[in-house]
């Protein structure tokens, strides 16, 4: 991830040649070809296994995408879409789906997605370091929504996908595309200490992405960079002390929830924006019968989120059996959602498409609030 003010930083690491790439998924993806197991459907097969390809054709397309997500967490967010896209593909295209930093770090994927050497990037802009003038409303961006509907409801009917596209399109010469948008989780704390008051933030070490890590500095919180993989082993070594990364599906679901003992039930943000992205000389050599499957296939992957996630909050608060949820009084709350004005005035001030962005997120909030329930309560 791209460093915050007063992060840790860890030791840099290389970025792979594309030589290496090559040589290294040539042989991965031999390997996974051998060893492929059949797809049950667009939901996701389970396992690690790759999707069966059932043909004697010779594959000719094949792709890198590496996601933001560790391995657990993959398997949810990309993998079952990609394995659909790889079994109805039939052989004239592959995906090879890489986790966190397995080709090279988060904050280096735009790089490497520019270059060529990773052909497909499922990320927020915030996190790869794009150089985008809308990266930092990708990932959490305070307040910005309430639920994970909004976000699809502001980049197909509120014009977020039109400033996405024309923003991607400017940075280094549209040398990467701007595929899809989606929701994933909200962001809330998890903690190792009770969080009763806003008092409570102070001092605390936590892994969050950039934008959220800049605004929490406010209330007293130190954003820590490192890799995503480390997150559990820092929380138990002390280096951490909370992450402020997801919801409690995902506290579960990586291993968080066994190195903390706390839930915020408070979020600054409603849901993640995460994205699809793809190197745009690879994009345009795909067929477009095969563009249009991968379109479909994102929207899946979009669909399956909403449901696991939104099932996923409510069932581990309920019968989760790791975590303690403590709360801060929506009164004393009410003092961050009022911050996130002056933070949204700032941004507002970086540029005028951040304006723009930030108008729509105002003018939607606007909207959904005198709509009443249940878009606001």
């Amino acid at each position: 991830m791209k460093n915050t003010d007063n992060a840790t930083v860890p030791e840099k690491v290389p970025v792979l040649s594309k030589r290496e790439f090559l040589k290294t998924a040539g042989t991965a993806g031999a390997a996974v070809a051998a060893a492929a197991v059949g797809l049950t459907g667009c939901a996701g097969s389970g396992g690690t296994g790759a999707p069966g390809v059932v043909t004697s054709k010779k594959t000719e397309i094949k792709w890198r995408l590496q996601t933001y997500a560790g391995s657990a967490l993959g398997e949810h967010v990309v993998k079952p879409a990609i394995d659909a896209f790889n079994k109805v593909a039939n052989g004239e295209m592959f995906i090879d789906v890489y986790y966190a930093d397995q080709l090279v770090p988060t904050s280096e994927l735009y790089l490497a997605m520019e270059k060529g050497t990773i052909d497909c990037v499922q990320s927020d802009d915030d996190s790869m370091a794009a150089p985008a003038d809308v990266k930092v409303f990708g990932g959490y961006f305070p307040f910005a929504t309430r639920y994970s509907l909004d976000v699809p409801a502001l980049f197909a009917q509120f014009g977020l996908d039109k400033i996405w596209d024309a923003s991607y399109k400017e940075a280094s010469k549209g040398a990467v595309t701007w595929l899809s948008a989606g929701a994933w989780d909200p962001c809330h704390f998890a903690t190792k200490k009770p969080i009763n008051s806003l008092a409570d933030l102070k001092g605390l070490k936590i892994y969050t992405f950039p934008t959220a890590g800049k605004f929490l500095q406010r209330f007293g919180c130190t954003a820590v960079t490192l890799p995503y993989e480390d997150v559990v082993m820092a929380l138990r070594t002390g280096q951490l002390d909370s992450v402020c990364w997801s919801g409690i599906t995902e506290d579960y679901t990586v291993g968080w929830a066994d190195a903390t003992e706390y839930f915020l039930t408070n979020n600054i943000c409603g849901a993640w924006i995460g994205h699809f992205f793809a190197n745009t000389k690879s994009w345009e050599a795909v067929p477009e019968h095969l563009q249009a499957l991968f379109k479909v296939c994102m929207d899946q992957s979009h669909y399956y989120r909403q449901y696991w996630y939104w099932g996923g909050e409510a069932d581990k608060r309920v019968n989760g059996d790791k975590l303690k949820l403590c709360s801060i009084p929506d009164a004393e709350w009410k003092t961050v959602e009022e911050e996130a004005v002056k933070f949204w005035d700032e941004i507002a001030k970086e540029s005028p498409r951040a304006a723009q962005v930030v108008k729509i997120f105002r003018d939607y909030n606007a909207l959904m609030a005198k709509a009443g329930k249940p878009y606001r309560y």
